[in-house]
């Protein structure tokens, strides 16, 4: 952020919170700006910074809850917010002012709500038939689609679709979600089923258990049994079951022990099924392809225990010894599944939150495996969007997953571009996106496959020769190395492309020539050439005379000799210096556009208060050399050319001075002189006053004025010129 940014957003804080006295912005511009270290909040310090807030609450279990959803979401810079927050509720002093503060707004605004609430005209409230018939519509599509899977599917893909809209998402047939045998979970049959005929309470504990085995076996895959079924899940609830109330309590005990593993299965499979479409990116197909992959082992160890069960081997204690195992298992992707579907996470968010569950598994070495699987296998899409990025400077994202955004910008408009909108906004970073684990080196991502792509947009194929396949591991130092081998392999190409090739120092020599007045006699003879020229009126400045004019001086000049001289042109400015450089400040505030549509003040502009130069730059030289570059050489060019122009003028002067000494008296020729002495003096004074140099030459101003007065009084006029025109000197 640069000074004046910093300057602007403080000014602007202080009026909104009405603060006044104290040492004012520049006191707190100075602490920013020598407080910019970033601070780093460790687990610990945000977990007290939540107890701290909690307890400060007047509802810590609506705080904690929030929470918890925003962390489930990967909020970023959720956790420095906290921590913040909870700094300033132990600084009372400012707690105080702010509460003050945000009382006297919440009045104001009431005051203003009452006294603008009576000039609001009534509205109708009758709606027309086409408005009903939308509303209607409205309804009924919303009706339609009630389960929150349809509607998250929809919202996503008319979203990624109109920011695509040539390479809109492909879409499953309808029979895909319209057919729910095929998902694999529980079927509502929509006739209740038949009442049996004998109560399994009334049978013998053995016939109970056997009985009750064989419907366990059935609910563990996803079907209703005769004594055990399902209940119907609304929105994103964990599934539940209903047991007959005749059954054995012993038994009944053991089957809801059992029961939380078809409830996990129930979850999980509706989180493959739903993550599975194109929507949901390649990042959660390669996790419920990995979750899919363990589903199957799950449906084996099932199989082998249909197996056992039918040669009469199963009972329900072994099936819950059998089932214990895998019970962890299903726990913790059924959690990861909720969470995941909770937080509504894609692409790096995703990453994100198993790379943390991973993580927070530490002391669990079979729990941290599992993750480790999901986690690696999650990744693998990710990670060959990143080494296309880093090693190619391509970015192939269809579903909006990776870090690094593009934008449909145009390398054509950077010569009109004041902002470097180019470079900053073609790739841009999106905060959500980043894993966390590769949030220290995001920026670093960016500026490689940037660099890259300068390169390849000049007609060049790059190829990283330290190119290595990215795999997501614990030990972070493993992709942080090639990433850095990466970054600067891509630093090298595009610095020797831009040395060497497109000769930077040479166009920089060059602009040196002419906006820093390098080339002393390039512009004598251009001044000579131009100034009565350049003395008119901007209107009535013909522009390719100039450029004829700057032609010849440069032919006639040692800028003859540059290589890029017919890159340099002209170009008079509709404003002056100060009005330009006031719309520089203003670029990106509230200013800008009060600026721009304030009618142009009919100041009359003289080609030399109007004059500058312009340098056209191609790509990529116009990444360095851009319009904001060439803004800045631009206002400096033309504060020392109008110098320049009061250099010459004081030169002019003094050397009629100098002539002036030479006549006698009472000549004509010394009036002559004498009237085109002062003349020049009244010019000279005029154009110095422009750029307020008035005290510096104040002195010579003085010797000068002073001569005249001597000469005044000490002689007398010649015969032909009156006394009065003679004291007008």
């Amino acid at each position: 952020m640069s000074e004046f940014r910093i300057h602007h957003d403080v000014n602007e804080l202080l009026s909104l919170l009405h603060v006044r006295g104290g040492d004012g912005a520049e006191g707190y511009i100075d602490l920013l700006q020598k407080h910019r270290t970033p601070y780093v909040t460790t687990t610990v310090s945000a977990h007290s910074a939540k107890v701290k807030l909690a307890e400060f609450s007047k509802t810590p279990e609506d705080f904690l809850r929030k929470y918890e959803e925003l962390k489930s979401k990967n909020v970023r810079n959720l956790d420095p917010l906290v921590y913040l927050l909870s700094k300033l509720c132990e600084d009372k002093e400012t707690l105080q002012f702010l509460q003050q503060n945000a009382k006297d707004r919440s009045e104001s605004s009431a005051n203003t709500t009452t006294t603008t609430s009576y000039s609001v005209p009534p509205t109708s409230t009758k709606m027309s038939m086409q408005e009903l018939d939308e509303l209607r519509k409205k309804l009924g599509n919303v009706t339609a689609s009630s389960n929150p899977a349809e509607v998250t599917r929809k919202m996503l893909r008319d979203k990624h679709n109109k920011k695509n809209p040539t390479q809109p998402n492909p879409v499953f047939p309808n029979w895909v979600y319209d057919r729910p045998a095929l998902i694999g979970d529980f079927i509502t049959s929509p006739t209740p089923a038949a009442d049996p005929a004998v109560a399994i309470g009334t049978l013998p504990l053995p016939s109970q258990e056997q009985a009750l085995v064989e419907d366990l076996l059935f609910v563990l895959i996803g079907v209703d049994g005769r004594d055990v079924t399902a209940q119907p899940v609304l929105g994103r609830q964990n599934r539940s079951f209903i047991v007959d109330a005749t059954l054995d309590m012993s038994i009944k005990e053991l089957v809801n022990r059992i029961l939380p593993v078809a409830s996990y299965y129930s979850t999980i499979t509706r989180f493959i099924e739903e993550k599975s479409s194109f929507e949901y990116g390649q990042v959660n197909h390669a996790l419920t392809a990995a979750m899919r992959t363990l589903m199957k082992e799950y449906l084996i160890l099932v199989t082998q225990l249909e197996h056992l069960q039918r040669q009469g081997l199963l009972t329900l204690q072994k099936l819950w010894f059998y089932i214990q195992p895998t019970m962890r298992t299903m726990e913790i992707l059924a959690s990861i599944a909720s969470s995941v579907d909770k937080g509504e996470c894609m692409g790096g968010s995703t990453l994100s939150f198993l790379h943390d569950r991973t993580f927070n598994y530490t002391g669990d070495s079979q729990a941290q495996e599992l993750c480790l699987y999901l986690t690696k296998a999650a990744s693998v899409p990710y990670f060959e969007i990143l080494e296309k990025w880093i090693y190619r400077g391509i970015i192939r994202d269809p579903y909006s997953e990776f870090m690094v955004e593009e934008h449909e910008l145009q390398k054509e408009k950077i010569q009109e571009d004041y902002n470097d909108k180019y470079w900053d906004q073609r790739y841009t970073i999106v905060q959500h996106r980043i894993p966390s684990f590769l949030q220290k080196m995001a920026d670093k991502i960016l500026s490689t496959g940037k660099y890259l792509n300068v390169v390849r947009e000049c007609g060049r194929d790059v190829t990283c020769p330290d190119a290595k396949e990215v795999l997501y591991t614990l030990k972070e130092r493993a992709y942080v190395e090639q990433i850095e081998k990466a970054y600067n392999y891509a630093s090298k190409v595009l610095l020797d492309f831009l040395m060497e090739e497109k000769e930077l120092v040479s166009r920089l020599r060059s602009i040196k020539h002419y906006f820093l007045m390098d080339k002393g006699d390039f512009f004598v003879h251009f001044m000579d050439l131009t100034e009565e020229e350049l003395k008119k009126p901007v209107d009535d400045i013909v522009p390719p005379r100039l450029e004829a004019l700057l032609e010849l001086a440069l032919r006639m000049s040692t800028a003859n000799t540059d290589p890029f001289k017919d890159d340099l042109k002209i170009d008079l400015m509709p404003h002056d210096v100060i009005t330009q450089l006031l719309r520089v400040l203003a670029i990106e505030t509230k200013q800008e556009k009060a600026i721009i549509n304030a009618e142009q003040a009919d100041v009359a502009l003289s080609g030399l208060e109007a004059f500058s130069f312009d340098y056209i730059v191609k790509w990529p030289l116009s990444l360095i050399i851009n319009r904001k570059a060439l803004t800045r050489y631009q206002m400096l060019f033309r504060h020392m050319f109008y110098c320049k122009h009061v250099e010459r003028l004081l030169c002019n002067v003094w050397i009629t001075n100098k002539d002036f000494k030479e006549y006698s008296l009472h000549s004509a020729k010394w009036f002559s002189a004498a009237f085109a002495l002062r003349q020049r003096m009244l010019n000279f004074v005029q154009n110095i006053q422009y750029y307020m140099m008035f005290e510096v030459m104040e002195p010579t101003w003085h010797v000068m004025e002073n001569n005249l007065k001597t000469v005044r009084a000490k002689t007398r006029p010649p015969q032909h010129v009156s006394r009065g025109e003679f004291n007008t000197f």
